[in-house]
């Protein structure tokens, strides 16, 4: 704390974040998995994005988007596990006021340019389906950039709302911040100025981008499945849906959980609940798309399995 010049109130120069549990050997078992989880989801989104870069069968849209996909995890997970990983193994968890900013803002940056990439992976799967023939037109190597331009600003943008909205806020009284990571919910709770006008920008800026990306994954996927029942051939039919699957999964998963947190009402769910689905969707979710996509998609798995010869009897 630091005073102010009026001496009526103290700023807040730290936060300190209570963390998942309080339970000694309940954080010794959470650092041990959560430990692993990270270290699988570095090291699977790495081989991903390797694995890609090298491997010419892979140099498709399809498969760069996937790699920035890799990288989004990777920053995604990084922006709170390790300080999640360090809140186990000390007795106070303390985060600076500047520091907090950063990782509120890393981690929106990196949620939200996932969501744009999940959206512009989802309008690929539509092309390469719906319009075969236009593929190489309409998904050329200035479009790809231009849809990274519109992920990565789209994710800056929001980051520098919500870090904006975070420095609008005055901090006078208890720093104890009710997660593993500086949420902006919780540290609103904190609050002594006014939050109606950060905590409408916020939510306008973050609810517009997931209604925008919702969207055209939705109108992909409609326009993809009126194309696949149009198509006689059932092996036709199986391998195009066999394309989708592993994107449908990564998005049901993610804006599934995102849907719990920043659309249900408050008042349905707990703190607890909230501090369980943010694992879910920060820490499980990165760790689990590379091995969706590794397990379903036969080009990747040929693509490793070539590599990994090349590797053995060179």
């Amino acid at each position: 704390m630091e005073s102010l010049g009026d001496g009526n109130h103290t700023a807040v120069t730290e936060f300190i974040l209570l963390g998942l549990t309080e339970d000694p050997t309940l954080q010794i078992f959470l650092f041990t998995v959560i430990l692993c989880i990270y270290v699988v989801t570095i090291s699977g989104n790495l081989s991903t994005i390797i694995l890609i870069r090298i491997s010419a069968q892979l140099h498709h849209p399809m498969y760069f988007f996937l790699s920035h996909l890799a990288l989004a995890d990777m920053g995604y997970s990084s922006s709170v596990t390790p300080n999640m990983l360090v809140n186990f193994l000390v007795e106070r968890n303390t985060i600076s006021y500047l520091g907090c900013a950063i990782q509120l803002g890393s981690a929106v940056f990196f949620g939200t340019v996932e969501c744009f990439l999940l959206a512009a992976m989802a309008y690929d799967r539509f092309v390469a389906i719906c319009n075969p023939l236009l593929y190489s037109t309409k998904m050329s190597t200035q479009v790809c950039v231009q849809l990274f331009s519109v992920a990565y600003t789209g994710g800056f943008f929001n980051a520098s709302t919500y870090t904006i909205s975070f420095f609008s806020l005055f901090f006078c009284g208890p720093n104890l911040v009710n997660h593993f990571f500086c949420d902006f919910a919780p540290l609103v709770k904190l609050s002594c100025s006014d939050v109606s006008i950060s905590t409408v920008v916020s939510s306008l800026s973050a609810g517009s981008i997931i209604v925008v990306t919702v969207f055209v994954i939705a109108v992909s996927y409609v326009y993809i499945l009126i194309t696949i029942l149009k198509m006689r051939s059932t092996e036709g039919r199986h391998k195009a849906f066999s394309t989708c699957t592993s994107h449908l999964t990564a998005v049901t998963l993610f804006y599934g959980t995102i849907t719990f947190i920043y659309v249900m009402p408050k008042s349905s769910y707990s703190t607890d609940q909230n501090k369980i689905v943010s694992v879910f969707y920060m820490v499980v979710i990165p760790m689990l798309n590379p091995l969706i996509y590794s397990l379903r998609n036969n080009e990747i798995k040929g693509a490793l399995k070539r590599e990994l010869g090349r590797k053995i009897f060179s």
